[in-house]
């Protein structure tokens, strides 16, 4: 009966309409400073007290703490953030994944990322849950509990950074977590990158079971997957078809938890090329029950500007809202003249952000080519902020507007429905390696509640 439902409702959904523009107004600012780390649990294995140790060139190892400065990188105009590597701690920083705590109101799981940005500079950066309350009134942001994930059980077939230990904590070179979406026994679906897998782990963040990704019955695997090793000659390539960074940065879950929608970040590769196979994403379908991949995908149609999602959450049993963006960061107004560089003397943006929406999908009436319908889109560089709400505006060139407020970061990884009106959003803030609030000062993380009452009933 409900698949006949279904199917009556796809069809008087009708044409798709046109992508639609709607207003989006601040109504809430809370930031985490970026400089906030936590111990290690009790029974990690040595060597975590400390963090970001082998970030350096070559990834060689650093033990003096606070000895090398941040920066953005070349292709950010090596910009300093004012952070010091390595750390005293873990860095609870770099959320890449947000959900309500269910019978919380205002509370909300965020994922840490996997550490530093990559497997070779992250074996010593621990991988996190977090149960997080942002209070609007103040502008702080609690962190109320912490879960630290690990596979005593020894379910993960391959081998991981503290494989000899009995608590076998995870490491960013395990795994890297782009999305979560908590079940309702407590346990967890967790997207990640490197595979890319699926991770199901119980409530105390132990894995339960690591599933591959498949398509058309065959394995789809990015060149981070641990089943590669580097081939013995330098003619002979791996047969991975997911960009690197491309797995899955999105991972949206049906009201009732039956199913998942796992979203790759960017455009895979045709098979047996170098070229993208479109200017579209894949979404795959996961039977929660099953565990088991259905078979079904589809597919999400990429803006002109954009290069990659950023989070994926579904608001009813059909739309969903998504993240989209450019590689930029910092206010357009502070670019970089032509032909000039960053310097200490005279910091600018190389790369400024300039494509960073929300776009409200139905995935409940895809074209006769799986492509997902775009109903509208909200611009998190020209935010209404009548109220004087933001608590802090960053870098902006003279004469900006104090009325509107941007988003100019390069990652956003945080999206979900709070009410009927009011969504939430937040950054992953790369620490300590992007500045886009700034030109020389770390990014921190920021939660902004966004009213949006049009685009949430938009059909």
């Amino acid at each position: 009966m409900r698949r006949l439902l279904l199917a009556t409702a796809l069809l008087a959904a009708g044409p798709a309409l046109a992508d639609q523009r709607y207003e989006a107004t601040l109504a809430g600012h809370a930031m985490l400073a970026a400089a906030t780390f936590t111990a290690p649990p009790e029974g990690a294995p040595p060597g975590f007290a400390t963090s970001g140790r082998f970030t350096g060139a070559g990834n060689v190892r650093n033990e003096q703490v606070g000895s090398v400065a941040g920066d953005t990188g070349p292709t950010y105009g090596s910009r300093r953030t004012g952070l010091m590597l390595p750390f005293r701690g873990q860095p609870v920083q770099g959320f890449s994944g947000i959900k309500p705590v269910t019978g919380e109101p205002g509370a909300y799981w965020v994922l840490t990322d996997n550490g530093f940005g990559n497997r070779r500079n992250s074996p010593d950066a621990l991988l996190m849950v977090h149960k997080v309350r942002p209070d609007f009134r103040t502008g702080q942001v609690a962190v109320e509990r912490t879960i630290f994930l690990s596979d005593p059980n020894r379910v993960i077939p391959f081998h991981i950074t503290t494989d000899p230990s009995p608590t076998r904590f995870l490491t960013g070179a395990d795994f890297d977590p782009e999305s979560i979406q908590p079940m309702a026994d407590g346990s967890f679906w967790i997207g990640e990158e490197f595979g890319p897998f699926l991770i199901h782990v119980d409530a105390q963040g132990r894995v339960l079971r690591v599933v591959e990704t498949m398509l058309d019955g065959q394995p789809l695997r990015s060149p981070d997957n641990p089943a590669f090793s580097v081939p013995a000659t330098p003619t002979q390539g791996v047969p991975f078809r997911v960009r690197r960074s491309g797995g899955y940065e999105g991972m949206a879950a049906t009201p009732d938890g039956s199913r998942l929608f796992a979203l790759l970040e960017q455009p895979i590769f045709a098979p047996n090329s170098d070229q993208p196979e479109g200017a579209f994403l894949r979404i795959l379908e996961f039977d929660t029950a099953r565990a088991a991949w259905t078979g079904r995908t589809l597919r999400y149609r990429l803006e002109a500007g954009a290069t990659a999602i950023g989070d994926f959450n579904m608001i009813d049993d059909r739309r969903a809202l998504v993240i989209e963006r450019d590689n930029g960061e910092g206010d357009p107004g502070l670019a970089c003249a032509q032909g000039t560089q960053s310097s200490a003397e005279r910091p600018c943006f190389p790369a400024p952000a300039r494509f960073k929406r929300i776009y409200l999908v139905d995935l409940g009436a895809p074209d006769a080519e799986g492509y997902v319908r775009k109903i509208g889109h909200i611009d998190l560089m020209a935010i209404r902020d009548p109220d004087n709400i933001a608590r802090q505006r960053g870098d902006r060139p003279a004469g900006a507007a104090d009325d509107r407020f941007t988003f100019p970061f390069f990652t956003i990884e945080d999206v979900a429905m709070v009410d009927a009106d009011t969504i939430i959003v937040a950054n992953d803030n790369n620490l300590p390696f992007s500045a886009g609030r700034h030109l020389t000062r770390a990014d921190d993380n920021e939660f902004i509640l966004l009213r949006v009452p049009e685009l949430l009933r938009a059909r």
